[in-house]
């Protein structure tokens, strides 16, 4: 006999343009069942739980809720808030005053973790509760998935954003670097490749946390492609280390911001553009050199949204309900690529995903560790779905030299 209670869903960590669709999955999916007395959320993720702040959903209108599926960012507000045992003992606590059987986490690595201790702890106290993590991050670093909700249209945006920056760069050429989210996977800033077109279009280079990053290598493939072309358009991953692992922002700056998980703050900040851009013009002597650091404008642009994004966030929250309130599983759910293209939806359990990361796949970088291989694309493209932007040029012939043959 299915357990009777509440459900209680949560969203945490960086925002994307598509994590509220699989909140309204997982609300439109619950509020199905008759064991289901009432669907609620928490604002501000875990840190809402522990306040008691929490809004019913069952009062939602359906109405309203397809709209909120719609809009980027976290409906239900977020949290940095990465719980320890005791922690989750006080989530647990909370749950059990209110009657919550069933715990929807959406969210990246550290929120599948904190899935896997609410687990462990229910189960100590013998509290039966089902708990479920629901994938989600533009980093796309979660394993057991082909691929995470959000990461599409972070990467649509990412690769329109190069498809700008490389006919700007063409117009008036130069030397133009992107800085794009990616502490430890490469997956964001590859999606860069997507913007070339033509031969001789940018990025020409691209630096990935997977590679170590050597800075006389990158001095040389940057003289060596502005030679070629006469102009250069470089997308650069913010986590590049060095040989023993040292971010190149840190490495290169006095002045490091730390978060408050102790690690180093990478987003939000110019300075390995500015550290990139002065050593180009101080080493090669170019100096018409650019650099801009997409930072959070990639999370929830609302103008580059994949469709096929949006409707596997949404199976991934309806997926999520059946699995927690009808199949009575505690996991994680783990988007699975089949055929070419579609994907299934699998449960794993909850300690083969908590914080652990996923890294680009060597087949997708080309051997001198600047760029990316045919095969990435093959696996990226049907991510950022339909209508995806294309440049075109002038084709006209050129007229003849009278004065100046």
């Amino acid at each position: 006999m299915r357990t009777s209670g509440k459900v209680l869903i949560a969203q945490g960590g960086g925002p994307t343009a598509v994590i509220n669709q699989s909140l309204v999955g997982v609300v439109l999916e619950s509020r199905k069942f008759p064991h289901i007395s009432k669907v609620y959320g928490a604002l501000k993720g875990v840190r809402g739980i522990i306040n008691e702040d929490f809004v019913d959903l069952t009062l939602e209108t359906t109405h309203n809720l397809e709209s909120v599926a719609t809009t980027p960012s976290s409906a239900l507000l977020s949290t940095r808030d990465k719980p320890d045992m005791n922690y989750c003992k006080d989530i647990v606590s909370v749950l059990k005053a209110h009657e919550i059987r069933y715990f929807f986490y959406i969210g990246g690595n550290d929120s599948s973790d904190t899935v896997r201790l609410v687990n462990e702890f229910a189960r100590h106290s013998e509290y039966n509760l089902r708990t479920i993590h629901i994938p989600k991050t533009i980093d796309n670093d979660l394993v057991c998935n082909d691929h995470t909700p959000g990461y599409g249209s972070a990467a649509r945006f990412v690769a329109e954003a190069f498809i700008g920056a490389n006919l700007d760069n063409r117009a008036l050429p130069g030397i133009y670097i992107g800085i794009v989210m990616g502490r430890h996977a490469g997956f964001l800033t590859a999606a860069a490749s997507l913007a070339k077109k033509y031969p001789d279009d940018g990025p020409h280079l691209i630096y990935l946390p997977e590679r170590i990053f050597r800075i006389e290598k990158f001095l040389d493939d940057v003289h060596e492609t502005y030679n070629r072309y006469g102009r250069c358009v470089i997308a650069v991953s913010e986590g590049i280390c060095d040989e023993n692992g040292t971010p190149i922002a840190v490495k290169m700056s006095e002045n490091v911001e730390k978060d408050q998980h102790g690690n180093v703050q990478l987003s939000g900040s110019a300075m390995l553009g500015d550290l990139l851009s002065n050593l180009i013009k101080s080493k090669l002597g170019l100096q018409r050199v650019r650099s801009d650091t997409f930072g959070y404008l990639q999370r929830s642009f609302p103008s580059c949204i994949s469709d096929v994004d949006q409707h596997e966030a949404r199976e991934a929250g309806e997926k999520a309900a059946h699995f927690g309130i009808w199949n009575d599983y505690d996991c994680s759910v783990a988007i699975q690529r089949i055929g070419n293209y579609s994907v299934d939806y699998k449960p794993v359990a909850l300690e083969q995903i908590a914080a652990k990361t996923r890294l680009m796949p060597d087949d997708f970088i080309n051997q001198e560790g600047n760029n990316i291989t045919s095969s990435f694309l093959m696996y990226c493209r049907p991510l950022i779905g339909s209508g995806f932007m294309q440049a075109h040029r002038l084709n006209a012939p050129k007229v003849e030299k009278i004065l100046r043959k």
